[in-house]
């Protein structure tokens, strides 16, 4: 097993997993968006061609092994044993489907924040021009913002829309059991977001007060599953929904569904949730990458420590630097253990320190006024620091 150690050391005793992305000799610090597959990810590729080439049209039971295999990475990362998830290609398509199960004909108003990512913001604009009433509550302060969502709930309001760690600025939100406790006292579901969580804090629906909640996650960013590997963890009362966007998949078992004679019928579980024909090689790719995971002891506190250290260096290299705040600057009011997996630096020109970087072999990137570093596991000390002794130079040279 690994430990904090092996990780600091150059070369990170993880990276030689990970030579076909050749992490030892690139600084790649995008870890927040698309983190690196360790190399045994092409073992997964290679399965789904060989399962195709040899079956056929019969590889989907195979195929459909590999889902639950995928299923069951996800039920641990949420220590949600019994825990029913619905796959998806993208957290839009869960999105979709689960807004069109919801009562927004009865109940035409959607709660979220004016931080969320752009699945949400884009989607929630498009529906509010079609009448839907969608509040957006300010992110900042961060510490009360479970609280003032809770405070708009009402009886119009259908679900609220939040996530768990904002991509902007790295926070992580606190008090979500309390909104969780209002939006069920009220009959309002709960979405959270927790693809900004999932592989860099520790998400265990019990500890957090979220067993009543939906929560969105996804493999493409700390997870290293890549893409197509999307979920919508359903809370126990979602077998009372229908949802309006539903594909065939969504029928299989329902044909002894005999409770609304003359309707659509659904699957129970997770499949009524389900869509149709996909393509199952993100499945097996990510199912060996799960495994990978649990070989080499990744675990959900080991990544959160490594992800700690790793933000904690960058924090204090960038200290070092004593830069003009009003170029570049960092929120040294949050403690580090409410910061998520990345470090946010608030920029005069973010997107332009983006690409000087890159020109100098640093890959970060930038959401509006935000440049982010996001370190990943198989990143070495020296590398981190070597990221931000550039940047360092890339804003003394402009």
């Amino acid at each position: 097993m690994n430990t904090i150690d092996d990780i600091r050391t150059s070369p990170n005793a993880l990276s030689g997993h990970y030579s076909r992305f050749a992490v030892s000799d690139r600084l790649l610090l995008t870890g927040h968006s698309h983190q690196a597959w360790p190399d045994v990810a092409e073992e997964g590729l290679l399965e789904a061609f060989t399962d195709a080439a040899r079956d056929v049209d019969a590889k989907w039971d195979r195929a459909f092994a590999k889902a639950d295999e995928l299923r069951a990475g996800f039920r641990v990362l949420l220590g949600d044993r019994h825990g029913e998830f619905a796959l998806g290609a993208s957290t839009h398509d869960l999105v979709l489907r689960f807004l069109s199960a919801v009562d927004l004909p009865r109940r035409p108003r959607l709660v979220t924040t004016d931080g969320e990512f752009h699945t949400l913001r884009r989607q929630l604009a498009r529906l509010a021009e079609e009448g839907v009433e969608v509040v957006r509550v300010p992110v900042e302060p961060v510490t009360t913002l479970a609280e003032r969502l809770a405070d708009r709930v009402d009886g119009g309001t259908a679900a609220v829309l939040v996530s768990a760690v904002l991509f902007e600025t790295s926070r992580l939100v606190p008090g979500l059991a309390h909104l969780a406790d209002v939006c069920r006292g009220r009959s309002v579901e709960l979405v959270v977001d927790a693809y900004h969580a999932l592989g860099v804090v520790p998400f265990s629906l019990h500890d957090l007060g979220l067993t009543n909640a939906w929560v969105l996650g996804g493999g493409y960013k700390y997870l290293q599953l890549g893409e197509g590997n999307c979920f919508l963890r359903l809370p126990a009362h979602a077998q009372e929904l229908r949802p309006v966007i539903t594909g065939w998949y969504a029928e299989f078992g329902a044909l002894a569904d005999e409770r609304r004679p003359g309707e659509v019928a659904y699957a129970p579980g997770s499949d009524r949730f389900a869509g149709s024909t996909y393509d199952p090689t993100s499945h097996y790719r990510g199912a060996r990458v799960q495994r990978f995971f649990t070989e080499q002891g990744l675990t959900p506190r080991f990544l959160r420590e490594v992800s700690q250290h790793q933000v904690g260096v960058l924090a204090s290299r960038f200290d070092e630097l004593n830069l003009a705040e009003d170029v570049v600057t960092r929120d040294r009011e949050t403690p580090l253990d409410m910061i998520g997996g990345f470090l946010s630096l608030r920029c005069r020109d973010a997107a332009g320190l983006q690409v000087a970087l890159a020109e100098r072999g640093v890959r970060t990137d930038a959401r509006g006024p935000h440049l982010r570093f996001g370190p990943a596991p198989y990143l070495s000390d020296l590398q981190l620091e070597t990221a931000m002794a550039t940047l360092g130079e890339v804003v003394r040279g402009r």
